[in-house]
């Protein structure tokens, strides 16, 4: 092999590289806001489980505490970029969520602010 093969074959190498880790960087972000979603919904069960044998949800002052100490969760919530999950009533239905990764009001893509609040969700229990 000449010299020039051999950049040749190395810049090919870098190129492919830099293609797989570009999309890998995409799968990590990706899989870390589904995390977030999956735990929102988790969290939204658990306090359904804290209603039912309460009945009542705990007010925002309260937060995730009471759930801890019934144990329904193990652990204080941390969303999957290391921010601690937000927790409030609203008009009685609990709403749990998320600042995403920037942990700042607003964004995009993993920087989404992410909530279990819907539109709809009016027929839940009331505290």
């Amino acid at each position: 092999m000449t010299l020039i093969e051999i950049v040749v074959v190395i810049a090919i190498i870098t190129m492919l590289m830099s293609a797989v880790g570009i999309y890998a960087v995409r799968q990590l972000v990706d899989s870390r806001v589904t995390v977030a979603k999956n735990e929102l919904k988790t969290l939204e069960s658990a306090l359904d489980s804290y209603f039912a044998i309460t009945g009542r949800y705990p007010d925002a002052q309260q937060g995730f505490g009471p759930l801890l100490e019934r144990r329904v969760l193990r652990d204080p919530p941390v969303d999957p970029w290391g921010n601690p999950f937000r927790y409030s009533l609203v008009n009685g239905v609990p709403v749990v969520s998320t600042l995403g990764a920037d942990g700042a009001e607003g964004g995009t893509d993993d920087a989404a602010d992410l909530s279990t609040a819907r539109q709809n969700r009016t027929d839940r229990h009331r505290g």
